[in-house]
């Protein structure tokens, strides 16, 4: 059977992940004590005609600590009872999680009189240490909105379905803040910038007029080039690792032209060669 495991801080979007999963028909539990893992897992596999051969739970902080921290025992024991079981760990920085919980005015599970929220989302990200360093997904939901994390989840769980590594290639703005969830992360920005040509400002590297510019630039077709090289060289290796999911971000200054081209221009090459590609522009407006 196919068991996930949904887990991250709260306010980061696990509910919406688990959702998703449920959209995609997996039978969904939230906030399943760890310890009862190993006991859903071979109930799930005995239902009759493959019902529970797709799974997913939420864990989180709300757990004993004690519980998560046996947390890496209890997961090597369902893999070696044949269980294919994967880890989602979501996140996001503190200051998006404040607000996220001053507008909802929901209560941080943690927090009481004696524990300020910040405090609390520190203390969780601590007790979740067991789980975020085994994560086969970190997703930082941090610059994401909840359509934008619904359609990573599904890309990445359709994706999953199929055999193979799941490689996304994500375009993004330094302007805007570094992706917290990637692999790899090449920064574009020595390369010439369409954004200083009048005529292709309001263009974007989608745009025929931007990716004539850039191909005209020996020193963009090198950078691709280098980077091509690299991503061939490498890839297989992370393959042979039995990873899941790899994250490649590329990066512009405000993630509109060059960081676009290069992501769209490589994902497309590498589509031919793997069937598991995403490709997506974090900033483009």
């Amino acid at each position: 059977m196919k068991l996930i495991v949904i887990s991250g801080v709260s306010g980061s979007g696990k509910s919406t992940a688990l959702h998703v999963l449920e959209d995609q028909d997996y039978y969904c539990i939230d906030n399943l004590p760890v310890g009862l893992l190993p006991a859903f897992a071979e109930k799930m596999a005995a239902l009759p005609g493959g019902l529970g051969e797709l799974s997913a739970v939420g864990i989180d902080a709300r757990n004993p600590s004690q519980d998560i921290a046996n947390f890496p025992e209890i997961l090597q024991m369902l893999r070696d009872t044949g269980v294919e079981c994967e880890i989602i760990y979501l996140d996001a920085n503190d200051d998006v999680l404040l607000k996220r919980f001053s507008e909802t005015r929901r209560k941080h599970p943690l927090s009481d009189e004696d524990l300020p929220l910040l405090e609390a989302i520190h203390r969780e990200r601590e007790l979740l240490q067991p789980l975020s360093e085994r994560a086969d997904l970190y997703a930082d939901t941090t610059r994401s909105n909840v359509h934008q994390l619904r359609d990573l989840i599904r890309e990445r769980v359709r994706h999953e379905a199929q055999a193979g590594l799941s490689i996304l290639f994500q375009s993004f703005g330094f302007k805007n803040g570094q992706p917290g969830d990637a692999d790899f992360v090449f920064d574009a920005r020595c390369l010439p910038n369409p954004h200083w040509e009048n005529q292709l400002r309001e263009h974007t590297g989608l745009d025929r007029p931007v990716i004539a510019f850039l191909e005209r630039q020996a020193l963009v077709q090198r950078f691709y080039e280098h980077l091509l090289a690299f991503l061939d060289s490498w890839i297989p290796c992370f393959e042979a690792d039995n990873r899941s999911y790899l994250s490649i971000a590329i990066g512009c200054t405000g993630g509109q032209h060059r960081s676009v081209y290069l992501a769209e221009r490589l994902g497309r090459e590498l589509e031919q060669r793997y069937d598991n590609v995403i490709i997506r522009h974090r900033d483009l407006s």
